[in-house]
């Protein structure tokens, strides 16, 4: 099969390489996916740059999460039909023609979804449902603050809140990006380059729970911004991972910070979470509430052109391979 590498292990975009290994085979609980279309996501670059090595057992591939059809099915992946089409979240191993993973780690094709769609879905989905409604527990008239809200992530945490009855403040950087962000459902849209955003967040009314990818620049402003019980939920640091908390603040307000990773998670946990991701933001997609917008796919053997653009950060929703 045709896959992604990278030169010495770790580089710059162009260090990606299209090289042959051979085909996968699909173990007991396990499907193989002939892939059609794989997500890029910024754990992709942190990887190529050798800072977010593939967990025990993983594939040192590239790529998180993929759609296409069933090609192999192992003993006792007794859901899924050859010929299947399917999308999955992985450990690794998407930047290629042929996946093997977890057969619950599987999910179908939601209606009126194609293959590319589907790629841009597991990994943003599962990572928002997680940290939005499992760690942060937004609820129905709750108000979501989303850092970086034009990224995948962001996208889809506007959409999954707005069709979860919350409302949504959304923070970018520029017109452009502002303005995208309210189109996608945002309630208050920001531009982090012009606006006050302390003063435009507390004339709001605040926010319930932060989805913060900012990290060390904008732990002031969580702080500020959180209501009492608030929870302020940490998934990523492009600004850094060393920050100051008052704690003194956090007590008074009764905050709860928290943060997470979803790569290394036990295969049990990823199977709950998927199956809670299929009965809960299924629903929500086959209606069209939740619909990630692509901004652009690149063939395969451009992976490094597509990790090129989303360095750039002038995307607004997903980037994709297709196969």
């Amino acid at each position: 099969m045709r896959v992604i590498e990278i030169t010495d292990g770790t580089g710059p975009a162009e260090a990606l390489t299209l090289a042959e290994r051979p085909d996968p085979v699909a173990g007991p609980g396990q499907i193989r996916i002939r892939v059609r279309a794989a997500g890029v996501n910024r754990p992709d670059i942190v990887q190529r740059l050798g800072r977010y090595p593939a967990p025990p057992g993983a594939s040192d591939i590239l790529g998180l999460e993929v759609a296409g059809k069933v090609d192999q099915i192992g003993e006792g992946a007794t859901r899924w039909a050859l010929g299947e089409p399917v999308c999955a979240l992985l450990g690794g191993g998407g930047y290629a023609e042929l996946a093997v993973v977890d057969a619950r780690h599987v999910l179908p094709l939601p209606a009126g979804v194609d293959l590319i769609q589907a790629a841009a879905l597991p990994e943003t989905v599962c990572t928002v449902f997680t940290n939005v409604f499992d760690a942060g527990a937004l609820k129905a008239g709750e108000t979501l603050l989303i850092h970086g809200a034009t990224s995948g992530i962001g996208v889809t945490a506007i959409q999954m809140a707005k069709a979860a009855g919350a409302r949504v403040i959304a923070t970018s950087r520029g017109p452009d990006k502002a303005a995208a962000a309210l189109r996608l459902g945002a309630s208050l849209s920001l531009d982090a380059l012009a606006d006050d955003m302390r003063a435009a967040i507390a004339a709001f009314g605040g926010a319930d729970v932060v989805l913060d990818m900012v990290g060390a620049d904008y732990a002031a402003l969580n702080q500020a911004a959180l209501n009492p019980f608030g929870r302020w939920v940490v998934i990523a640091t492009l600004s850094g991972a060393m920050a100051q908390v008052d704690l003194a603040r956090l007590m008074m307000k009764r905050i709860v910070l928290t943060g997470s990773t979803l790569r290394a998670r036990p295969a049990d946990e990823k199977a709950r979470l998927v199956a809670a991701v299929e009965a809960v933001v299924w629903p929500w997609v086959a209606s069209g509430a939740v619909r990630p917008p692509v901004e652009a796919t690149f063939p395969l053997e451009q992976a490094s052109a597509a990790h090129l653009a989303m360095e750039a950060g002038e995307h607004i929703g997903k980037i994709v391979l297709t196969v």
